[in-house]
């Protein structure tokens, strides 16, 4: 999926959230409020289930976040490997440099390398961002709209 998609999708599914969290929310004060009232016929399957599928979806939502920060963090290792021996080469390159005028044209076109692998990198990086943040909403947006239908008077 392109970064724009994703990041359109994600949008949508976080609002999505945001309104069924609302509307469950609203129910379950309700809920809460009758069991205060009348705690023999409070809808304790509802009650027990508030808290435990709160840790079920924010458990797997920092598992994703775990897994992509480790993603992310390989990716930056091996970007920073790539350029180490990028940077090595150049440098047995300059080394071998004739006069001035070739060693600023390697200069040059090392930097516009540099350059070229970063906005690369860069995309990358973002993409993966992209990517771990849908991951890391999906689980609570999957409980949240299925609590939301459920509950629905």
């Amino acid at each position: 999926m392109n970064p724009i998609a994703r990041a359109a999708r994600t949008a949508r599914v976080g609002q999505e959230t945001a309104e069924a969290s609302a509307q469950v929310i609203a129910r379950r004060l309700a809920i809460m409020g009758e069991a205060l009232a009348d705690p023999l016929r409070a809808d304790h399957a509802e009650l027990g289930r508030m808290g435990v599928e709160k840790v079920e979806a924010l458990t797997a939502s920092a598992g994703a976040v775990a897994t992509g920060a480790l993603d992310l963090a390989d990716q930056g290792r091996r970007i920073a490997d790539r350029e180490s021996v990028e940077a090595s080469a150049h440098l047995a390159r300059l080394a071998g440099a004739d006069n001035l005028a070739g060693a600023a044209a390697l200069q040059a076109a090392w930097g516009m390398g540099v350059w070229s692998r970063a906005i690369a990198d860069g995309w990358g990086l973002g993409e993966a961002l992209l990517k771990l943040q849908a991951e890391a909403l999906s689980p609570i947006h999957a409980a949240v709209v299925a609590n939301a239908e459920r509950l629905k008077p």
